[in-house]
Order: structure tokens, then sequence, then C-alpha cells
């Protein structure tokens, strides 16, 4: 197996790229029930890790993504930061000292990006926050897996699942963050980090498409 910086660096440039493009969109639908500055938040964040992108340690791919998850954590302001954070973190002590990631290797870094999140910020399922499209994502990446489709079913199999699961946030009430103080006013609107996961998924899947394997 070859190394897969390459896969790496495009799934990390992609969710670079969109976080800053959607900077507005995902204020706005933060603003909803929120305090509307979880696009900026996120922006600012993935704005510093683009400036220092070629700098990060590429000693082994878990050393990456810790490198990642302590400057999101520091950067990114608000409860997004420690939480995003914490899953990248989570991710590259999973992966630990490799340079080649396989199909279980990524979900293995997805469950415990997960566990990491639900830890840190004491959420679960249901409780309307980024959890509830990525964990719909990451059972869609292993059951494609199982099913022995391509890698770019896999990509088009998550990005489905993660919109579907996003979009259906729109029936729950907000039990965590900002939203939760609005009760049941939260019903009706989509949930700003789930719908944030699709967005990102979708555009991996794009990308991803687009790739030269090697």
């Amino acid at each position: 197996m070859s190394d897969s910086w390459s896969d790496v660096d495009l799934v990390m440039t992609t969710i670079i790229e969109t976080c800053l493009a959607n900077e507005k969109y995902f204020g706005d639908l933060d603003s909803v029930v929120g305090d509307g500055d979880f696009g900026y938040s996120l922006a600012r964040g993935f704005e510093k890790l683009q400036a220092q992108y070629g700098e990060l340690d590429r000693t082994d791919i878990g050393t990456f993504f810790k490198k990642v998850g302590m400057l999101v954590t520091s950067r990114i302001g608000g409860t997004s930061g420690p939480i995003w954070g914490t899953g990248f973190l989570r991710a590259g002590m999973t992966a630990g000292a490799t340079t080649t990631l396989d199909g279980a290797a990524v979900v293995a870094m997805l469950r415990a990006a997960i566990a990491g999140i639900m830890a840190r910020g004491g959420a679960s399922l249901g409780e309307k926050t980024l959890l509830d499209a990525l964990v719909p994502m990451t059972d869609a990446i292993e059951e494609a897996l199982a099913a022995g489709v391509s890698s770019d079913e896999v990509v088009d199999r998550a990005a489905v699942a993660a919109r579907t699961a996003a979009d259906a946030t729109v029936d729950l009430v907000a039990k965590r963050g900002r939203a939760a103080y609005t009760g049941e006013r939260s019903r009706g609107s989509v949930d700003a980090g789930a719908t944030a996961v699709a967005v990102l998924m979708e555009q991996i899947a794009q990308n991803w498409k687009g790739r030269e394997s090697g």
C-alpha cells in the first residue's frame, strides 16, 4: 500500500476551503437559534490552519492530525474549537504512527472522533448537533466498505447519508449549545453543525472522484 498523504491532503484542503467559502452560510444557519458566530469561528480557525498547513509535522498521519487538532482548538472560538479540535485529536491518536490508511482505519478514526466529541461536549445522538450527521455518515461508510463497493461509491453514500441526516435535524429540539436555550423554538430549523458536516462530505465526495489515484 502506498502512502496516503495525497488522500489526507485532499480531504483536509477540501475541509479548509469549504469552511472558508461557507462562512456566511454557516453563520446564517447558526443565527436562527444560536448566536450566529459558527461560520465566523470555523472560518477563522481553518484560515489559520491554511496559513500554517505547509509547516505541520508529517512524521506520520497520527502526528499530523494531532497537530491539526491542537491548532483548531486554539484558533476556533466559542464551543466549536474544543469540539472540532477534539475530533481531529482523537482521529490522530487512533491513526498512530502510520503513513497509510485503509477504509477500516478511516472508520476507526471517525469512531474515535465521535467518541471524543461526545465526551467533550456531553452530547449524544438526537440532541441536534453535528453528531446527528457525523454518526450516520460514518455508519454509511462502514456499510459501504462491507459491501465492497468502489471508493467513489463509498464517498457518494457517505455524502447522501450526511445530507439526509442533517436535513432531518429540522425536526429535533436542541439539547446542547446556545440553541438549547431556545427550547421548542429550535424545532423547524436545521442544525448548523450537522449541515456543515453534510456540506463538507458532499464537497469531499465531489473532489475525491476528480482526484488522481496513486
